[in-house]
């Protein structure tokens, strides 16, 4: 800021030195013009005569025109000086925004453990904690960490109950109808469930199943007024996600949300700027060339101009737990600096990243759903900030330290989950 304001005074001095030269100029010409008609040869004044009167009246306002010429200058001159100064009072009087302030809450902790980190390690001059840019990686898990997870259960959740039972019951088997009707609060997201998940979009390409999860986020939730599932950011996290790649930080999503669906919630989401598809790592399905599902292996037939990628309904690896970590170290190849999550299977994750082998200062948040107005959550602050401290992480309450969670107008159900009546008949009969 300071040596903007330096380069704006220089401009404005230069822009005004050169006003003056201009009045200078102009000055000296009309004098100049004045000396010429005094100093006329006699044949030329003789021949003047006859127009005297109009030349005295021409001479008389030549005075008046030089002062009209001069004033006008020197109030530009002036103008400019003025406006030169407002401009720098302007400059001047222009607070420096603090970062996370937008939707943190102005005593955040955890923000301005943040801000005190990425001040730190991004300063050359601090050769003890500096981080070069190429290793500043931040690594976020999505579910409940970016995004909203009582919806009244996980954006892929939702989306298999959706399509297995409202969009495209004529596409799974029943098993699978039964699988999703009998989801409900409180029900275990574990690879089991993700193996039916990946056997339900069988046949489809990846184009079909990314555009599938994009429309699916246009659906509105029952657990929230005016949200849309794709409506589902922290906007405080958003705004970290900015703050750090506006520090050069590269960032990655790890989820334990299939990749592609990740993929496109990232995309359609606040952070879309800032996290490319490469930096998505999430659940797998098997993917195969279509004709060549049922091959074994990839080796035995290539690609071809026009083929499509389709899923096969195999299922190959969910990313949650140590698998977090193994992800990172095939796919990103290093240790990250910063790590977010909001649960047990973001720990392994977590510790990998603050290692005491990792060769940089490190950090590790955990964020605490304990915001049961605004959000669903349940969780007691005091219990677990104290156990997060005690593993070193950094807690951040959904309650105190985010100032707003969603945009404006969303708010809370009077129902998180409310039994649909074809539930309601099954479970009578």
């Amino acid at each position: 800021m300071e040596n903007d304001n330096k380069r704006l005074v220089k401009i404005l001095s230069v822009s005004t030195a050169i006003l003056a030269v201009v009045a200078i100029i102009l000055a000296v010409c009309l004098l100049m013009n004045r000396t010429k008609n005094s100093s006329a040869p006699a044949g030329e004044q003789q021949t003047a005569a006859a127009s005297v009167q109009e030349t005295a009246a021409e001479e008389e306002s030549a005075p008046a025109e030089e002062q009209t010429a001069a004033s006008a200058v020197e109030e530009t001159a002036t103008s400019a000086e003025k406006a030169a100064s407002e401009d720098l009072t302007t400059v001047a009087e222009q607070p420096e925004i603090t970062p996370l302030t937008q939707y943190w809450s102005q005593d955040s902790a955890a923000a301005e453990s943040l801000r005190e980190y990425v001040s730190r390690v991004t300063d050359p001059e601090n050769t003890e904690d500096f981080i070069p840019e190429k290793d500043r990686i931040a690594v976020f898990d999505m579910d409940g960490t970016l995004t909203c997870e009582t919806y009244y259960t996980y954006y892929d959740t939702m989306m298999f109950i959706e399509y297995c039972l409202n969009d495209h019951p004529e596409r799974v088997s029943d098993e699978l109808k039964e699988v999703a009707a009998s989801i409900r609060p409180g029900y275990v997201a574990d690879e089991t469930l993700a193996r039916n998940f990946a056997k339900a979009y069988a046949g489809m390409t990846m184009e079909e199943f990314y555009q599938y999860a994009v429309e699916f986020g246009q659906k509105k939730t029952d657990s929230f007024e005016n949200m849309r599932y794709i409506d589902n950011m922290y906007l405080p996290m958003a705004e970290l996600v900015k703050y750090l790649y506006d520090n050069q930080f590269t960032i990655y999503v790890i989820s334990g949300t299939e990749r592609t669906t990740t993929r496109a919630i990232v995309a359609n989401s606040p952070i879309k700027d800032y996290v490319t598809p490469n930096h998505v790592i999430g659940t797998d399905f098997e993917v195969k060339q279509k004709g060549q599902e049922t091959v074994s292996s990839n080796m035995d037939f290539k690609y071809e101009d026009g083929d499509e990628l389709v899923l096969t309904g195999g299922f190959i690896q969910k990313n949650l737990n140590a698998n977090k970590s193994i992800y990172i170290e095939r796919e990103i190849g290093q240790r990250p600096v910063l790590a977010f999550g909001n649960s047990g299977s973001d720990t392994s994750m977590m510790n990998y990243t603050i290692d005491s082998r990792n060769p940089y200062p490190a950090q590790a948040y955990m964020v605490i759903a304990d915001d049961d107005v605004r959000e669903w959550g349940k969780a007691n602050w005091e219990e677990k900030s104290a156990e997060n401290i005690e593993k070193g992480y950094v807690p951040i309450s959904m309650k105190n330290d985010f100032a707003q969670i969603y945009e404006e107008g969303i708010t809370k159900a009077d129902e998180q989950y409310h039994e649909t009546e074809a539930v309601e008949e099954e479970e009578a009969a």
